[in-house]
């Protein structure tokens, strides 16, 4: 579950002021948040991350106000409920795409089976580079190795930030379904933040910026 309200932020010693619009999602909703380029729409998701506070309003995750945590346990909170697909590639280069998956939870304090990391690997098709490093596999294996990390701790929150921006239509209708795939399997919120109008037809909500 997700709420929103009154939601504004502002980037030291600039003017303009971000308000963004009230979100209520219900357990396992998805979300899409498009705009175009300048507009807000990394800094809403990085709010809805807590990386960035907010200058004014509330924000609920499953009814904890993260904007009124202290930074030792928002990181906490982050680390466990909320996965996060960046624009720009996370996956450590000199790490194997699985010590990538062990690192991440490892570091997110959660106990998670090399049983349930491999059946994830097959999920997203990963299994043949199991043991490559991350500058040995190809972008498609990157970008689902993305959506391993994000959601390889079974969080209650999935954002993804332009996840199928550089992608031909083929992957991007690939990319959506597995993100969609596995928010489902873990009964998690998904919010995806674009400006890629091609994904609207996979989203009942959607919001314009």
């Amino acid at each position: 579950m997700i709420q929103t309200d009154n939601l504004t932020f502002q980037y030291t010693n600039k003017s303009q002021t971000f308000s963004f619009p009230k979100i209520d999602l219900k357990e396992s909703e998805s979300l899409l948040i498009l705009g175009k380029s300048g507009i807000g729409k990394t800094t809403l998701l990085h709010l809805l991350a807590g990386l960035l506070r907010p200058k004014t309003g509330a924000l609920l995750i499953n009814n904890t106000d993260i904007s009124n945590l202290s930074n030792s346990k928002l990181d906490a909170f982050r680390g466990k409920h909320i996965g996060l697909v960046f624009q720009k590639k996370h996956a450590i280069p000199s790490l194997s795409v699985f010590e990538n998956l062990k690192a991440r939870v490892y570091f997110c304090n959660t106990k998670v089976s090399d049983n349930t990391i491999d059946e994830l690997l097959k999920e997203l098709d990963l299994m043949d580079c199991k043991q490559s490093k991350v500058n040995e596999i190809s972008e498609g294996q990157l970008q689902r190795l993305g959506i391993a990390l994000s959601v390889i701790h079974n969080p209650q929150v999935i954002l993804a930030d332009e996840p199928t921006s550089s992608l031909d239509d083929e992957n991007c209708k690939t990319v959506i379904s597995l993100l969609k795939k596995q928010a489902k399997k873990n009964n998690a919120n998904l919010i995806v933040i674009t400006h890629d109008q091609r994904i609207k037809s996979f989203f009942q909500n959607t919001i314009t910026l």
